[in-house]
């Protein structure tokens, strides 16, 4: 082991009666959702919300989250398996090759933000009735959490690798058959994610700014996808670049819309309705 290098070769998860195995990857995705509940459940509290809507706030997070992460990899990233293994899109399964059990693996955190918009509005418009931005500004809190974990369990799957470092600086991800040093670019996001989280609950807890519709939507936004711009540079492709122009790859290109939305909403949005 050389200075600053750092060998990892870890079991990819738990083996249960020998029939499937509970990888760590899909347990940092539970404690993502538990702590991202716990934590809507203060906030819910503190805007004198019913636990009726908080349990529906949680179904309709988990789906939307999970059924666009995974649907956003498939069209950005590996459009082959709608033609080659299409019920593995869906299942934990994959069935081309022989039958066998996965877990949900190959998921793209641009699909899950769009998801988790649309299913914001689908729970706003049948459960809360207030606005969408008004669930948005505060369900942004626990998803950045959310994320830390998320680009955790990556590491721990040994996914989502950076470019190699051509120094002895760097992880050797012994898994994937390597003995040379790459950027652990998921832990750069992760780190740079507890960050998000950290201004975004500031912003909430201790200032007015909840009060301005699509603010903390917006700073999100801008925060969580710079961050993600940037690791870019250092990110091995995930799968076919089906988006480049010049240097920049898919995950960047995919990124700067949602920046200049969240700019849009921080600094030049104006609701047209107030709320009670």
């Amino acid at each position: 082991m050389h200075a600053l290098k750092f060998v990892w070769d870890p079991s990819k998860g738990i083996d249960i009666f020998g029939f499937f195995t509970l990888h760590y990857y899909s347990m940092m995705w539970i404690v993502a959702f538990i702590l991202g509940f716990l934590l809507m459940k203060r906030i819910y509290k503190n805007e004198n919300q019913s636990d009726e809507a908080l349990d529906s706030i949680f179904m309709y997070s988990v789906i939307g989250i999970m059924l666009g992460a995974r649907l956003g990899h498939v069209l950005f990233y590996q459009r082959e398996l709608i033609s080659e293994d299409f019920f593995s899109i869906f299942l934990p399964f994959k069935f081309k090759g022989g039958f066998e059990f996965t877990g949900f693996q190959g998921l793209a955190s641009h699909g899950a933000a769009i998801a988790m918009i649309i299913a914001m509005y689908i729970y706003n418009k049948k459960v809360l009735h207030k606005t969408v931005l008004w669930i948005l500004d505060r369900v942004v809190v626990p998803v950045a959490l959310g994320a830390v974990f998320v680009r955790i369990g990556n590491f721990i799957n040994s996914e989502i690798v950076g470019k190699p470092t051509g120094t002895d600086y760097g992880v050797v991800f012994k898994q994937n058959g390597e003995a040379f040093a790459r950027h652990p670019a998921q832990l750069y996001e992760a780190f740079c994610y507890v960050f998000v989280f950290l201004i975004l609950l500031y912003f909430y807890w201790k200032t007015k700014k909840s009060e301005q519709q699509g603010f903390l939507f917006g700073l999100f936004l801008v925060l969580l996808w710079t961050v993600r711009f940037f690791v870019e540079f250092v990110k091995e492709p995930q799968g076919e670049e089906y988006l480049t122009i010049g240097s920049l790859n898919t995950g960047q290109l995919l990124s700067i819309p949602f920046i200049l939305i969240g700019l849009y909403f921080m600094f030049f949005y104006k609701p047209k309705t107030k709320l009670a």
